[in-house]
């Protein structure tokens, strides 16, 4: 049985709701974003603004840090520590200051930076993903020590990325060249998502991931459609044959040597994935099983990109190549480079009409799993049913977060844990990104209420 006053953290975190949101609003107001073609002074303003949040909480072990990507540096990171006192834990609070471009600005309802509230949600680019998960680590400590003060003695280091939307390049070089500057017994990730607005989720699994780009060739020059058209098929139709390969008639992914994990705990009914995906109403619904399964723990194959001549610029020839990047979400329990090998050998095995294939490999990302047994994990659980009320859902996440294998191999005895302020219609890498208030408060008293627990009972 936890001695941990709810009450007074509920009532210390709702006294600086006021102060967090308008953090919150400053910095989605900061467009920093990570790809080379934006302005990485914005960035760097980013980084700034955040470390100054972060001082104000009084920290004074606060650093802005980034670590070589050739010829530049990585994004910033924002690194702070509170040490832990004698005998406590310390827990790694990470999050990403760096957004996605805004995309169309005629698709927003809002100006894209600057923070709007229109019914209980605030609208702007961040503040769901990740700028409130900033937040939430910052106004959750605030809370903590104005109800404990001293008495409050875990460790907490903050790590707010740099470049997480940019696909963290540098990451795995930044852990490694301050490995014990970051060193936890435990890890929070604030980048994830509930279950829908009132219902919180810990995320318990995340599929891995490859990708790559299949090249099909069938003539060594474009030809003239008409003189040739016929005994030869241009090289867009092979392609779309090949695609057509990497699923079965029911739309599964149809690649050897691919697995499922095991099936999951609750599912994800029909109508709420139609309403939360935007499918159209006359589109079926692809694999079998349950649609939990489908997004969690079954491989999911996309076509993400294909480079053939466009409609405006097409003429009466047999195209000779075209290309095709393909995206693969897997199991876990997969092994990326066996995922990998598959693919390659689908795609030479598959090659319609005796076309020359090639595939050339991309990025891999371990698939993760949690082991909701673990004290962190049960603390969570605890922690998020006492914020909302309500019990939290186990789920699993059909995207990849590649950084978490990362941290796994660096810290393995590190528990981990994958929190996050989004919703089913918080819009992420979309126009009109917005983040519910009211989930956000909860958030906000969930990590609140794990960090005392920690600091009561340990890891």
């Amino acid at each position: 049985m936890t001695n941990v006053n709810v009450e007074k953290l509920a009532a210390a975190v709702d006294s600086g709701m006021g102060y967090t949101i308008s953090s919150l609003e400053q910095l989605v107001s900061i467009p920093g974003v990570a790809w080379a073609a934006f302005d990485q002074q914005d960035l760097v303003r980013s980084a700034d603004a955040v470390a100054g949040l972060v001082r104000e909480l009084g920290l004074e072990d606060v650093q802005i840090l980034s670590v070589p990507n050739g010829e530049s540096a990585g994004g910033p990171a924002v690194v702070a520590r509170r040490p832990a006192a004698a005998g406590k834990p310390t827990v790694l609070l990470y999050a990403h200051h760096d957004v996605q471009p805004p995309g169309d600005p005629a698709l927003w309802k809002t100006e894209p930076f600057k923070a709007t509230e229109i019914d209980g949600r605030l609208y702007g680019r961040g503040a769901a993903d990740d700028k409130a998960g900033i937040m939430v680590h910052l106004a959750s400590l605030r809370a903590l020590l104005e109800v404990l003060g001293d008495d409050f003695g875990v460790g907490v280091t903050f790590f707010f990325e740099g470049e997480e939307e940019a696909g963290s390049p540098t990451f795995r070089t930044f852990l490694e060249t301050h490995r014990e500057l970051l060193r936890a017994d435990a890890i929070i990730v604030a980048d994830s998502s509930n279950w829908k607005v009132g219902v919180p989720a810990l995320t318990t699994s995340l599929r891995g991931l490859v990708d790559g780009t299949v090249e099909l060739r069938v003539l060594d020059h474009a030809v003239h459609s008409g003189m040739f058209g016929g005994p030869l098929l241009d090289a867009p139709t092979l392609l779309a044959r090949l695609i057509a390969t990497f699923h079965d008639d029911g739309g599964a992914v149809a690649i050897d040597g691919l697995i499922s994990a095991p099936a999951a705990s609750v599912d994800y009914p029909e109508e709420d994935f139609r309403r939360d995906s935007s499918v159209l109403d006359s589109v079926q619904l692809a694999g079998t099983g349950s649609i939990a399964d489908r997004l969690w723990n079954k491989p999911a194959m996309s076509v993400i990109g294909i480079d053939a001549p466009s409609v405006e610029l097409a003429s009466n020839t047999l195209i000779p190549s075209a290309r095709a990047k393909i995206s693969l979400r897997l199991a876990p329990g997969q092994d990326p480079d066996r995922a990998m090998e598959a693919v390659a050998a689908h795609v030479a095995s598959h090659a319609p009409f005796g076309a020359e294939t090639t595939f050339v490999p991309g990025e891999r990302g371990q698939a993760f799993a949690t082991d909701t047994t673990a004290p962190a994990a049960r603390s969570a659980l605890w922690a998020l049913e006492q914020a909302w009320g309500t019990q939290p859902v186990e789920a699993g996440m059909g995207g990849s977060i590649p950084f978490i294998a990362d941290l796994t191999e660096v810290y393995p005895q590190a528990q981990i844990l994958i929190t996050g302020v989004e919703d089913p219609d918080s819009r992420a890498h979309s126009a009109n990104e917005s983040l519910h208030l009211g989930d956000f408060r909860n958030a906000v008293l969930a990590q609140a209420l794990l960090l005392a627990r920690v600091n009561e009972e340990g890891i």
